[in-house]
């Protein structure tokens, strides 16, 4: 049985795969390149992002989640179909058990197309699990101890700000400001105030190489290449650092507000008990730079990142996997309908 077991977070940026006895196997891009006349999948992963923005007419590019869940039903199923074939090179029959995280906020019928999807991929038994149950359990924290424990899971398309105790959720909050939000704002920037059209990717480029939610000790600045709105010609100039935090300043300050609303939302001993032991970041926005000083200045409370805060929330899934009767109660099971 050792292997065959997989956990799956299912990202809008990313899917990580975690292998039962073999750890996170695979990390890739969520995106799937379709071709338009026959619908065959030609790349998956990393592959089709190198294709984004690149493609003739024949090829389509999608980004099969959005917001957290899943846009286009059909390519999530292919995406999650090849992802599992991956690291799991068995016989046909051989079909594994699946733990998948999903936002904590999205409806019961979005919950139920990530469970038939992971069916269809292949699984024998798919269970949930929250996204910010998961980073807590990746990250460490004592999510079984009557103790106030605060994660905040700044992911590609949304954030989770949970505060847990006693393995369950006690106060949580998930907003659709993240990392494709703090894109889109750059993206907008440079129309309105450069007259300059960004591609996706070179967004996301821009936000990792410049991207600060606080002043930096050195600002720090790169040459950014896009299309001139005027003349439809390409054109490049140079940005600095404090120039794209003003251009990401109203996603960031709306995951500050999100945190602030949970901690009102969360009763006096846990607060208490989150003043001593500080609050957690995962996922790749917790890599920004300057988000948990930031954080640190507006609540008055000490924040931590991860270790590995890509991997918090893989991490955490693969520990429901490895432990699946000790953290079963933190697990949504269903088995999937017969009639």
């Amino acid at each position: 049985m050792i292997g065959r077991d997989l956990a799956v977070d299912l990202g809008t940026a990313n899917t990580l795969v975690h292998v039962r006895g073999r750890g996170v196997c695979l990390d890739e891009p969520s995106v799937v390149a379709v071709s338009s006349a026959t619908e065959e999948v030609l790349a998956v992963g990393a592959e089709a992002k190198a294709m984004i923005g690149r493609t003739p007419a024949g090829i389509r590019v999608v980004r099969p989640l959005r917001d957290g869940v899943i846009d286009d039903f059909e390519a999530s199923e292919r995406m999650l179909r090849a992802f599992i074939a991956r690291v799991h090179r068995r016989r046909y029959f051989t079909k594994p058990r699946l733990v998948v995280c999903v936002p904590s906020g999205i409806s019961a019928v979005e919950r139920r197309s990530v469970q038939e999807a992971g069916y269809l991929a292949g699984a024998r038994h798919v269970w949930i699990v929250d996204e910010p149950m998961a980073a807590a359990i990746g990250a460490g924290l004592p999510v079984h101890e009557p103790t106030g424990n605060m994660v905040v899971d700044v992911g590609g398309g949304t954030t989770e700000v949970a505060v847990i105790s006693v393995g369950a959720v006690v106060a949580s909050m998930s907003i659709r400001s993240a990392g494709d939000s703090i894109d889109q704002a750059l993206v907008d920037w440079m129309a309105k105030e450069h007259d300059l059209l960004l591609g996706e990717r070179t967004a996301e480029n821009l936000k990792v190489s410049l991207g600060s939610a606080y002043p930096l000790p050195e600002e720090l600045e790169a040459e950014v290449r896009g299309r001139d709105l005027t003349s439809g010609l390409p054109r490049s100039l140079t940005m600095t650092s404090s120039e794209v935090r003003r251009a990401m300043a109203q996603p960031v300050a709306d995951i500050v507000d999100s945190v602030r609303t949970v901690l009102d939302k969360t009763p006096p001993e846990l607060a208490g008990d989150i003043v001593d032991r500080g609050i957690v970041l995962t996922g790749g926005g917790a890599l920004l730079r300057g988000l948990d000083e930031l954080l640190r200045r507006e609540t008055q409370i000490p924040v931590h990142v991860a270790q590995d805060p890509l991997e918090c929330v893989a991490r955490g899934a693969g520990k429901c996997v490895e432990e699946l009767d000790v953290l079963r109660s933190v697990l949504l099971a269903e088995s999937r309908r017969t009639a």
